[in-house]
């Protein structure tokens, strides 16, 4: 029985916990752990996990590991902890039926509810690298680790190379499912390439690989998935998705998750496991983590370009360049308006730069969302949660390794990592992350932040330490991913625009969002700029999708 079919407050422990004494009992484990060291043993164990412990004094312990792969849901109810692995299952568990108003802005601003809130009035989640502590009818939520980066000042960059190689040899070797039947996910991507050939190393055989593509110009890379296929001598297996496969398939991948989930690659990630799991695969290695590790993010160029401005001497800034751009003539002249533009970027302070562009922000909440469901929320929360997370973070690390752990929050733990466990879950197949091994985590932290980002360049590292393993192609693509087409389609597929249509009326029945805006969307929008228009149009489907399926009655009051 795997935990999350287990009834709430069940003691457990999930996942694949390593201790520094390795036990056969991972839950006699963690007793043991807690009895030595108290409600920070959970520093001590590396791995994915999740544990729930009742302890000797009547107190409830839970954590979950450094990125949350497993997750926790809590509530406090009659003097007691309650706890299980999804907010749906707690919530009608406790008998709690309203939702959380801001919790469905949240989601609108993010494409996901970011912890320890969820959809649940009352029922929280608990954020990755975190504990729960409940003794005595007091409930404590803190971090049991902290990433603290600690750069060598002259690395050896052969010994470097080595270890890390030996590392994700480890990394690999260790998450081979017991019955020896183990595919991954391949993008062509260089995680998810790094994985396969290792896979291949450790299992002495073809590794069996898995890929999506599309039918639509600037999404599909199933060039880069062929490429690596061949280089490591894959059992190769592509998938190529089709409008509708995303009729058939939207309402339940929206409905399997505990609450409104928008990452719009959930679906073809599904079907990429689905696959796996007919060809009888029990167990698929993903590649998230590389990016978020190692520096491989455009915006982390992206925003030390603008970091530049902040390191000008203020009267320098002050005195002559603000002056000089900052004016009503400078934004008309060709010359200095690209200036301007960017000491206008430059200085919002982070992390608000890093949602300069959102969605949400641009469209206009007013003119999205209805009045009353603004006067139910607090329209400043999202970004005031990003600057706290911002501000807990790494205070003494360099810019760009503060990204990065404001990453492992927001990208991997709130939306990737989700998406990946969600959908394999859906199709039936177990998932690991190679890439996200706490040996590698803690290998990461030392590294020089140029060996991250050397200049502009991404991942130099990375890249460097597996040049020869990975194919050059690989080395020198572009970031891409499994990207969908939504926005195309739904435009040219009657059956799936229908659908959006549909979609987009009930939420708008339900006082969230404005009838006009939906009927612009759709009828003008859309049609006008299909793939920055149908990311709205997806999230506000995947929302009231999920809703017909957990809460069909919900009206704004």
């Amino acid at each position: 029985m795997q935990a999350h079919d287990l009834p709430p407050n069940t003691p457990f422990a999930s996942g694949a916990p390593r201790f520094a004494v390795p036990g056969t009992d991972a839950l006699a484990a963690w007793q043991q752990a807690h009895a030595a060291r108290g409600a920070a043993c959970a520093a001590d164990v590396g791995g994915e996990f999740a544990v729930a412990l009742n302890l000797a004094g009547g107190g409830t312990y839970l954590a979950v590991d450094r990125f949350a792969v497993h997750s926790l849901c809590y509530a406090v109810r009659d003097g007691r902890l309650h706890f299980a692995t999804r907010a749906d299952v707690l919530a009608q568990h406790l008998g709690i039926r309203e939702l959380d108003p801001q919790a469905i802005f949240n989601y609108l601003f993010h494409h996901s509810i970011p912890s320890p809130r969820t959809i649940f009035a009352g029922v929280q989640r608990l954020p990755p690298a975190h504990y729960a502590l409940f003794e005595n009818g007091r409930l404590t939520v803190a971090p049991y680790w902290v990433p603290r980066f600690e750069e060598q000042a002259s690395p050896d960059f052969g010994a470097l190379r080595e270890e890390f190689r030996g590392i994700l040899r480890t990394a690999v070797q260790e998450r081979l499912s017991a019955d020896g039947r183990t595919a991954c996910f391949l993008s062509g991507g260089t995680d998810s390439s790094t994985v396969a050939g290792l896979l291949g190393e450790a299992t002495g055989k073809a590794p069996a690989s898995y890929s999506i593509g599309f039918e639509a110009e600037g999404y599909d890379e199933m060039a880069y998935a062929r490429i690596a296929a061949r280089a490591y001598g894959a059992d190769h297996h592509e998938y190529y998705v089709t409008p509708a496969d995303l009729v058939k398939a939207i309402p339940d991948v929206a409905a399997h998750y505990d609450q409104p989930f928008g990452n719009s690659s959930a679906v073809p990630a599904f079907y990429c496991a689905a696959k796996a799991r007919a060809d009888g695969y029990t167990r698929i290695l993903a590649g998230d983590g590389g990016d978020e590790l190692f520096g491989g993010n455009v915006r982390y160029a992206k925003e030390r370009i603008f970091h530049v401005y902040s390191q000008i001497p203020s009267p320098l800034r002050a005195g002559v360049l603000n002056p000089l751009f900052m004016n009503q003539v400078a934004g008309s002249i060709p010359l200095l308006k690209k200036g301007t533009s960017y000491i206008r970027q430059a200085r919002v302070p982070m992390p608000d730069r890093m949602q300069s562009y959102n969605l949400l922000d641009r469209l206009g909440m007013a003119e999205v969302l209805t009045p009353a469901f603004l006067a139910a929320v607090d329209t400043g929360a999202p970004r005031e949660h990003h600057r706290a997370t911002w501000a807990e973070g790494p205070r003494e690390a360099s810019l760009v390794n503060q990204m990065l752990a404001f990453d492992w929050r927001y990208t991997l733990a709130e939306n990737d990592l989700p998406k990946v466990v969600g959908t394999t879950a859906l199709a039936g197949v177990d998932v690991s992350f190679p890439l996200l091994d706490t040996r590698l985590l803690d290998f990461s932290l030392k590294l020089p932040t140029s060996y991250k980002l050397k200049g502009l360049k991404l991942r130099w590292f990375f890249k460097e330490a597996l040049r020869g393993f990975l194919p050059d192609e690989i080395l020198t693509k572009k970031k891409h991913g499994f990207g969908l087409p939504f926005g195309p389609w739904a435009v040219k597929d009657a059956a799936l625009n229908a659908l959006a249509a549909e979609s987009l009326r009930g939420i708008a029945a339900r006082g969230i969002v404005r009838a006009e805006f939906v009927d612009s969307l759709m009828t003008r929008r859309l049609k006008e700029h299909a793939g920055y228009y149908g990311e709205m149009v997806w999230i506000l489907m995947m929302l009231e999708q999920w809703l017909r399926r957990h809460a069909p009655d919900y009206r704004l009051a």
